[in-house]
């Protein structure tokens, strides 16, 4: 039953309009996620005691942070699906991914600069953490490149493929790569086993962030396979009918 549903799903069709009807299902708890997250994290919660109000940046720094790595992971996972079972609906999928995943990766390296000057006196350091984000950027850029520069669509699922499978070995760096190496970012404080070290009033709003940031990246990526698919799709008849639908 669950090898037809999957098979399923990889059928243009039936994938775009389901994308469709789950899109706001996605975005409207985003939106007010996010907003409960701000309002606790800007507003409500109390300055820490060794940062002080600077340490707020935290609520967009951390979820792009966590989101630039989950979204790779996911694109890689796409790519090896639709290589393995040439499902074209997942290289669509990992298409729609690497733009999204390229900007949440870039708001992680900007906030992070911003909030390592008043922490180390600088907005750069080759850290592991900092390092390893960095490549995370170039590897989403050359997926990017690399599909851009391939005309044929085939051939540029297969290429760009290869290369985030291969990629996918930074996302357990960056992940252990504070406790790997001497690292001047911060250990993990909220994603590690145990309690957490955040008292609730910081941590709530912070998860919520979290939250709501992952369900931005759904709805957004949902949107974009949505129009890959119909690029993809043009020349069916299906296409034809839905533009009739519309």
């Amino acid at each position: 039953m669950a090898w037809i549903w999957f098979h399923k799903l990889g059928s243009p069709p039936h994938f775009y309009r389901l994308a469709g009807r789950m899109t706001p299902w996605f975005a409207w708890p985003a939106l007010l996620l996010c907003l409960g997250g701000l309002y606790g994290g800007l507003v409500s919660a109390p300055a820490d005691y060794q940062q002080g109000e600077g340490f707020r940046i935290i609520y967009v720094h951390a979820p792009a942070a966590w989101l630039s790595v989950m979204i790779y992971s996911a694109m890689a996972v796409y790519a090896a699906v639709g290589r393995i079972w040439r499902i074209n609906v997942c290289h669509a999928l990992a298409a729609s991914c690497a733009g999204i995943g390229a900007s949440f990766t870039l708001v992680a390296l900007v906030t992070g600069s911003l909030w390592g000057r008043p922490m180390w006196g600088t907005y750069w350091e080759w850290d592991p953490r900092l390092t390893s984000e960095l490549v995370l950027l170039f590897l989403y850029l050359g997926y990017m490149g690399l599909r851009s520069a391939i005309d044929d669509t085939a051939r540029a699922d297969r290429a760009s493929a290869v290369l985030a499978i291969v990629g996918a070995v930074n996302v357990p760096i960056i992940h252990y790569s504070v406790t790997w190496w001497n690292s001047l970012h911060q250990a993990p404080s909220v994603m590690k086993f145990g309690k957490s070290s955040m008292p609730a009033s910081m941590l709530i709003p912070l998860l919520m962030m979290l939250l709501g940031f992952t369900l931005f990246f759904v709805a957004i990526m949902l949107v974009r396979a949505r129009g890959e698919v119909l690029r993809r799709e043009r020349g069916a008849q299906w296409v034809a009918e839905a533009a009739v639908e519309a």
